[in-house]
């Protein structure tokens, strides 16, 4: 079985499909963390986006691996463990231009694919009930008031010693909401049969529950 779990940035999409997944005892696949490998990979070796030859070069030595330790979720580059770096604000800043490049794209779909056949999945992203997985069973559409989502990625920051204005955080998100809507490359965008949750005033719990809630109801 695949849930997807679609929307927006900072809507509660990783840690709600993180919890999902748990209760149910699936697999959790984080797409964006995904994206933010391949970004902080760009971003260390100087790789120039736009030069196919570059950036071809650079995936095709990428491994990325996802363990669950002790009940934390780590995300793994070349064997280095990056949690943290992929969510500084260096690489929350270039995701969406690295995630809108079609081989990049093309790349993570392939092994999102791969390692979902393998067991029932929760997968988080933007384009998994669209694009990677238009097929599944569940998919559910986030989305939450901007100022919110402001005041989640500012607490996100502050848990790893970055700080930065809310009026910023919020026309971050703005932006990014902006071009990851109109990218020409799987956009941001409601699958037509995906159900919608409004996360602005609910608890992760509540979300968790909700959806919980509507997959044994349809079950």
């Amino acid at each position: 079985m695949i849930i997807a779990i679609d929307g927006p940035a900072a809507t509660g999409k990783s840690t709600t499909a993180k919890s999902v997944a748990q209760q149910l005892g699936f697999l959790y696949l984080d797409t964006g963390a995904m994206y933010r490998c391949v970004t902080l990979a760009v971003l260390n070796e100087g790789v120039d986006i736009k030069n196919s030859d570059q950036l071809n070069d650079l995936l095709s030595e990428i491994d990325i691996d996802i363990k669950m330790e002790d009940g934390s979720y780590e995300i793994f580059l070349n064997n280095i463990d990056v949690s943290v770096e992929i969510r500084t604000p260096d690489v929350t800043r270039k995701v969406s231009a690295v995630s809108a490049v079609k081989d990049v794209r093309l790349s993570m779909v392939r092994n999102q694919r791969k390692i979902a056949s393998k067991t029932d999945c929760v997968m988080e992203g933007r384009d998994i009930g669209t694009v990677v997985f238009p097929n599944a069973e569940f998919k559910f559409f986030l989305i939450a008031d901007s100022y919110v989502r402001a005041e989640r990625r500012l607490k996100d920051l502050r848990a790893i010693g970055e700080e930065k204005s809310i009026e910023e955080l919020e026309e971050d998100i703005k932006r990014r909401d902006e071009y990851d809507s109109s990218r020409e490359i799987s956009p941001l965008k409601k699958a037509e049969d995906a159900i919608v949750i409004d996360t602005t005033y609910l608890s992760i719990d509540e979300q968790v529950s909700r959806i919980i809630e509507i997959i044994n109801i349809k079950q």
